[in-house]
């Protein structure tokens, strides 16, 4: 697998939109924001067909990681803890020092594998129940 910085934003949100939209049924205008305009977008792709992306949003020694999205035929295959890993190393490169992220509640013990720990409580985001993630970098 291959993860890079990308300007293909449309393989990224390709991949968001069969994840989210499609199979989560997040509103298609809440999928997309405008945040997308200043992120980092990481694509990862398999075989040179993109499988994965997610966002950084960088604001000084802090990163949010989000938007993160592996095609279903991927998952469970180590593409998403690779994906991760690859957010928090462009995080580090990037001078960041505390990278943060909204889980999806689901996926907690997915990111506290990658180090995140959980704080404060659950809220909906798009009709599906997330919870605030951190760790040091």
């Amino acid at each position: 697998m291959k993860i890079v910085v990308t300007t293909d934003f449309a393989a990224c949100l390709a991949i968001r939109r069969k994840v989210f939209v499609e199979e989560q049924s997040v509103p298609e205008d809440l999928e997309c924001d405008a945040a997308d305009a200043t992120a980092v977008h990481l694509l990862a792709t398999l075989d040179g067909h993109p499988v994965g992306t997610a966002r950084l949003l960088i604001d000084g020694a802090e990163g949010k990681i989000g938007r993160v999205a592996i095609l279903s035929d991927c998952r469970g295959t180590g593409a998403g803890a690779a994906l991760m890993r690859a957010a928090l190393d462009e995080l580090r490169a990037r001078g960041v020092t505390t990278a943060r992220l909204g889980a999806q509640t689901h996926a907690l013990g997915f990111y506290e594998k990658l180090g995140f720990t959980a704080y404060g409580p659950i809220y909906d985001d798009a009709g599906i129940p997330h919870r605030d993630m951190s760790r040091p970098l």
